[in-house]
């Protein structure tokens, strides 16, 4: 074959030349519901990590169950209410204590776990002043909040704690009630919640599986 006859083809691998004129797309910013898978993906608890637990190596092999570590219908929607009502209701060891909660209810442990983040330093004061007034409500007592100059609060943080949990003792029924309701309504909204996205997203999966078949 002549020289001037043969084909001119791009060699594998090379980049082909731009357009002129043509844009280059211009890549997508991860919108908020990605930011927030990547977020519980980072951050949900590993198998690992709940072996290793010594608060749980009692019951680990009971954890490790495989059924407990599925995400269906059923265990991801029992897993969040449990995961907030162990974040609500325990201080501490939030994450060992949901994964108890989750094995007489056949609830998903790693959703359970990932749910007790929900309370950290930053909500939990506005959670514990809303339990407070509703328990005020329902108890008919109301006394005035503790309330603080922010300049003055960050420099006396821990007298402001102190008085904090003086105060919470003081009003223990109010705030003990409050609480409970809290977390109950909590607990109610985010299994609903958590059910009706479950559902959404099977129903969206199912929709992308019969369009590409039907292509």
């Amino acid at each position: 074959m002549e020289a001037g006859s043969r084909t001119n083809h791009a060699r594998p691998g090379l980049m082909r030349p731009r357009e002129p004129g043509r844009r280059e797309p211009v890549p997508r910013r991860p919108s908020m519901v990605h930011r927030s898978m990547a977020w519980c993906r980072r951050n949900m608890p590993t198998r690992e990590s709940m072996e290793s637990n010594r608060l749980l190596r009692p019951v680990a092999h009971r954890v490790m169950e495989p059924g407990l570590w599925r995400f269906n219908r059923r265990s991801v929607p029992r897993g969040v209410a449990l995961g907030m009502v162990a974040g609500f209701l325990f201080p501490v060891a939030q994450i060992a204590i949901a994964a108890l909660f989750a094995l007489p209810f056949r609830a998903n442990v790693p959703v359970a776990a990932l749910t007790t983040f929900i309370t950290n330093p930053f909500t939990t004061p506005f959670l514990w002043f809303v339990a407070y007034k509703i328990g005020a409500w329902m108890l008919r007592s109301d006394a005035p909040a503790i309330t603080q100059p922010v300049t003055e609060a960050a420099t006396g943080w821990l007298q402001w704690l102190t008085g904090a949990f003086h105060w919470l003792w003081s009003k223990g029924p109010a705030f003990g009630v409050g609480l409970i309701v809290l977390t109950a309504g909590c607990a109610l909204v985010g299994y609903a919640l958590s059910a009706l996205g479950w559902r959404l997203w099977i129903g969206r999966k199912w929709r992308h599986r019969r369009n590409g078949n039907h292509i």
